[in-house]
């Protein structure tokens, strides 16, 4: 008789248990449903225009999952799976890969965030904040500019075997990314390093970030790999000063430098943008920038040196629903060419295009 009490007590202990390990534990489905109309000029070699739907116009359409579980004493394990997919067709964004934006998994306490597998950069984190256009694929260069007739510097995005770390220290912001080159004998060949730092207090804010991404290695004629690789490298400046409680309005900068290891001439670049947001009402906002990208040492001298003006009008149908207008005109130098999109191909020296569309978060 005692045996079966001293059973039934530790079932009832184990079940308490994990109900209150259940409780401590969360899982949270979000995501962005955006999709809009496009117009857009000089869209073929003929420079004929086009018209067709478009996916992710404002932002990225995706789904994701992010979980924590309270380990005590203010640690937490933290996971998150994200993916990005087109809603015009379907796809998903990077073919036959699942979680494309996010597959991550680490801690979290005091210390800050750890995290480990796929995930944005430091350089990606930091600097979003301070693009007016927020990234978007129409109309913003801030990851990488649309001079497909020149090039296309720009900031690594999102990496894959890569450890981050980021956390927040009163006023300050500190982060770091390293990606393993995972070739064997060497730990420098193919590799990623990022930092970054971040101040905020009261309506300014200001961030830095220095990244250094290496390419695979050089292979040597007799089938070994040699140590040469190209190296890209850049440095980023932003800031934003708020007015009240309606207008930002931001600036920012790059520096990129790409050794060849060819011994070629160094590819450089200089990129500026700045813009503004002002909420008219507050379901209406209205947002304007400008990118400029400054590039050097084109080896024939006709350096595309593109500009691009975006403007775009949001109307809030609520606190997840967003009507949208967006518009935006880029040039290039030198009849190089120039697109409006950082994806996209060009087929002019010139484009001018219009999206309206709806996003939806959840």
């Amino acid at each position: 008789m005692k045996r079966k009490y001293l059973a039934a007590a530790t079932l009832a202990a184990l079940g308490t248990l994990a109900s209150g390990a259940y409780a401590q534990t969360s899982v949270t489905v979000y995501g962005i449903v955006d999709t809009g109309i496009e117009y857009v000029n000089n869209a073929n070699a003929n420079k004929d225009s086009l018209l067709r739907q478009s996916s992710g116009a404002m932002n990225t359409s995706r789904i994701g999952f992010r979980g924590t579980e309270d380990l005590g004493g203010g640690l937490k394990a933290v996971f998150q799976l994200e993916n990005g997919f087109k809603t015009d067709t379907g796809e998903f964004d990077s073919a036959g890969v699942l979680f494309n934006r996010q597959a991550n998994v680490g801690l979290e306490g005091s210390f800050g965030r750890v995290v480990l597998g796929r995930s944005f950069t430091t350089t990606y984190d930091f600097i979003l904040p301070f693009d007016p256009m927020g990234y978007s694929a129409q109309y913003s260069w801030v990851t990488s500019a649309g001079a497909t007739g020149g090039r296309k510097d720009g900031m690594p995005t999102n990496l894959q075997n890569i450890v981050k770390y980021q956390g927040k220290f009163g006023d300050f912001k500190l982060g770091a990314t390293y990606g393993f080159g995972e070739t064997a004998g060497s730990t420098s060949d193919s590799a990623k390093y990022d930092l970054g730092v971040g101040y905020e207090s009261g309506p300014f804010r200001i961030a830095a970030t220095f990244d250094r991404v290496n390419s695979a290695a050089i292979s040597a004629t007799n089938g070994a790999y040699s140590s040469a690789y190209d190296r890209a490298t850049s440095i980023h400046l932003a800031g934003s000063y708020q007015l009240g409680s309606d207008l930002i309005l931001s600036l920012g900068y790059r520096n990129y430098k790409k050794t060849l290891a060819s011994n070629a001439a160094d590819l450089r670049s200089d990129f500026f943008w700045g813009g503004a947001s002002y909420k008219v009402t507050p379901v209406v906002t209205l947002i304007g920038a400008i990118y400029y990208q400054n590039i050097k040492n084109v080896a024939s001298g006709k350096d595309a040196d593109p500009i691009m003006y975006s403007v775009r009008g949001k109307y809030a149908l609520s606190k997840r629903t967003d009507l949208y207008l967006s518009a935006a005109y880029s040039k290039a130098k030198n009849s190089q060419l120039v697109g409006l999109s950082r994806d996209d191909l060009a087929y002019g020296s010139s484009q001018t295009g219009v999206i309206a569309g709806i996003q939806h978060r959840f």
